[in-house]
């Protein structure tokens, strides 16, 4: 059986061998953020010579845009495999899948749920199966599915993501199993580059904690003058759903459970993707979704909280996903949300320290939400395809 969407008919997606996307696959660099003299004069100059100021200001400051239609080549469906159906991310994305034009959900595995009717999917009938990795790869090798999504806990995609081995079809990972590896691409499209994400075959999606302290952080990189800190606290949610002391609603009840003090794993991540010493602190509290992120970053020069807040506005003008406020973001008001909010900026006294807060839904743009952005940019959808917007 062929796919109508792979190989040389799958129209805008390239299919390089996966080991060699990145070497083949040459994205532009994201520069990085100019003096913030410049940055003004260049955004002055932006608004005064153009007839349309806030289209141009808008494609002019992001030096990231989103691709939006651009990248919308392929008018047909794609066929979708499911690994790991089971948790809240499998949940939160079938929902997304479920409405979404063009991604047509084929597989569903989940060795619990293995037999059973899979619900909320109104496309097609679905029954959950419980595939090995040789299962995958001989569906694969059919050309049954044109993108595989792992959707599995950390240290488990390894042996479905050996036996596909150099095929063509894209594989999405949302476990930090890939993070690191320099032969993937790292998917988080308002920062790295969405070029390379498009015309990838392998993409890791960054972890819930990371994807917020990413965005609240790259646009000041530049203008840290120390390591920052980070004390983020999540819902317990983002335990998933094995029970374990932070998803133990009785434990979390009146109470705030940090662990993981020091070496956590998003500290790793967000340190590898921005070259920066910063510390992380995270705490799982009693609701069930939702982060919110306090970021507490010293200044390498006098700045004020007017000052930062537009070069965050600049650098995400045009982000469908990220919104820029001046308060400092809440929980309740991203929960069930499918972007991140920043915001805070509070400058201490001697304008060499400022504060950001960041909040971020951990199951939808810290996990489904990004899954669907990168499928969207590499099977060559519009990149917010499927995706509620407010």
């Amino acid at each position: 059986m062929i796919s109508a969407t792979s190989g040389a008919v799958r129209v805008g997606a390239r299919r390089a061998a996966p080991r060699a996307a990145s070497v083949v696959v040459a994205a532009p660099p994201v520069p990085k953020a100019s003096s913030l003299s410049r940055r003004t004069t260049v955004a002055a100059q932006t608004r005064a010579l153009s007839s349309t100021g806030r289209l141009a200001y808008a494609i002019n400051t992001n030096p990231n845009p989103p691709l939006g239609k651009k990248n919308a080549s392929n008018e047909a469906p794609s066929r979708i495999g499911l690994i790991g159906a089971r948790g809240y991310t499998g949940q939160a994305l079938i929902d997304l899948l479920n409405n979404h034009p063009n991604m047509d959900l084929r597989h569903v595995s989940s060795r619990e749920l293995n037999g059973q009717e899979l619900k909320g999917y109104t496309k097609r009938k679905i029954v959950y199966e419980n595939l090995s990795p040789e299962d995958v790869a001989r569906l694969d090798k059919d050309g049954q599915v044109d993108c595989w999504i792992m959707a599995l806990p950390n240290g488990v995609c390894q042996p479905f993501v050996e036996a596909l081995g150099q095929s063509s079809s894209v594989i999405v990972d949302i476990s930090a199993d890939y993070r690191f590896d320099k032969s993937w691409a790292y998917g988080l499209p308002e920062m790295l580059a969405r070029p390379k994400i498009a015309q990838s075959t392998r993409i890791s999606t960054p972890g819930c904690y990371s994807t917020g302290a990413l965005l609240a952080l790259n646009p000041i990189l530049e203008h840290l003058g120390d390591s920052p800190s980070i004390f983020g606290v999540s819902g317990y949610s983002g335990a998933g759903t094995k029970p374990s002391p932070k998803n133990d609603v009785a434990l979390l009840h009146d109470n705030l459970l940090p662990y993981s003090l020091t070496g956590h794993m998003h500290e790793r991540e967000i340190n590898h993707q921005l070259g920066t010493t910063a510390s992380f602190i995270p705490h799982c509290a009693s609701w069930f979704r939702g982060i919110h992120l306090t970021i507490n970053a010293p200044l390498n020069k006098t700045m004020t909280s007017r000052d930062i807040r537009q070069i965050y506005q600049d650098r995400y003008a045009g982000e469908k996903l990220v919104k820029v406020v001046g308060e400092a973001p809440l929980v309740r008001a991203i929960q069930n949300k499918h972007g991140v909010e920043i915001g805070g900026f509070a400058v201490d006294s001697t304008g060499q320290r400022v504060v950001v807060c960041a909040t971020i839904d951990n199951l939808n743009k810290g996990a489904a939400t990004q899954c669907l952005q990168n499928m969207n940019l590499a099977l060559g959808y519009d990149e917010y395809q499927g995706v509620p917007l407010e």
